[in-house]
């Protein structure tokens, strides 16, 4: 059986280095989780000394930037807090909503229930924005993508849930944990349903792509990370039964 890497590089220099992490990675320490793989521990051995700016959920895959000097630490820690930074989120969704665009601003509230999962609560929540857009349709699922405005913990997961939509294998948000199976959605499958290997059956959530100012140049800079080998192998599989491709329907991007 194949491992799959921690990351691959996406961008480095003397500055910032750039990876497109695996699902099941934390960022930095957790409090809660405090012996779970990390990401930065394993990339230090490559890098050296790196600096956290900005977090993504533990399950989520994708673009991670990290800074590898006090000097970009700063700024790339103040573009992240004064909402200077471009989000996009790539994800699959159980069912399909009813719009073709929609902006989410219900205030939420991080660790607002015995599983730490982040709550609607217009009264202690803070305020929250995403925008939404969906990108495909594959009978039973939705490609969406998302780009979170705020940095709430679970954001994007928690206002999709909020309009009654669930990542697919959302282990919190969701009532639906069924993985993704060819057999499930090709009319003509002749394996075998005993021994049948999941296309995807982790968090469908995936950081597409980060837009930064680079602290040393000033320039504007984005970085896309490639969707991980299930999901891609997913998004494969359900383009070529669909005919509907999120990545194609963005080549625009």
């Amino acid at each position: 059986m194949k491992i799959t890497p921690d990351y691959t590089v996406l961008y480095n220099d003397e500055h910032i280095v750039v990876l497109n992490k695996r699902s099941g990675l934390l960022i930095a320490a957790d409090r809660y989780d405090e012996d779970a793989p990390r990401l930065d521990l394993a990339a230090e051995k490559e890098f050296g000394k790196l600096y956290a700016v900005h977090r993504i959920d533990k399950d989520t895959s994708g673009c991670v930037i990290y800074a590898k000097t006090p000097e970009a630490h700063r700024s790339l820690s103040m573009q992240f807090e004064n909402r200077e930074v471009q989000k996009i989120y790539h994800c699959l969704c159980n069912g399909r909503p009813l719009w073709e665009e929609t902006t989410i601003n219900t205030k939420l509230l991080p660790d607002g229930d015995i599983r730490h999962r982040t709550t609607v609560n217009a009264r202690f929540g803070k305020p929250s924005v995403t925008d939404f857009r969906l990108i495909g349709v594959c009978e039973p699922y939705s490609w969406i993508e998302a780009k979170p405005h705020t940095g709430r913990t679970h954001q994007i997961r928690a206002h999709l849930q909020s309009i009654g939509l669930c990542i697919v294998c959302d282990p919190l948000y969701s009532g639906n944990q069924k993985p993704v199976r060819l057999s499930d959605i090709k009319k003509r499958w002749n394996g075998d349903t005993e021994t049948e290997r999941p296309l995807l059956n982790r968090l469908a959530l995936h950081a597409w792509s980060l837009t930064v100012t680079h602290p040393a140049t000033g320039e504007p800079i984005t970085f896309k990370a490639p969707y991980q080998k299930d999901m891609e192998a997913t998004r494969r599989q359900l383009a070529s039964i669909f005919n509907v491709d999120p990545l194609k329907e963005n080549s625009e991007e």
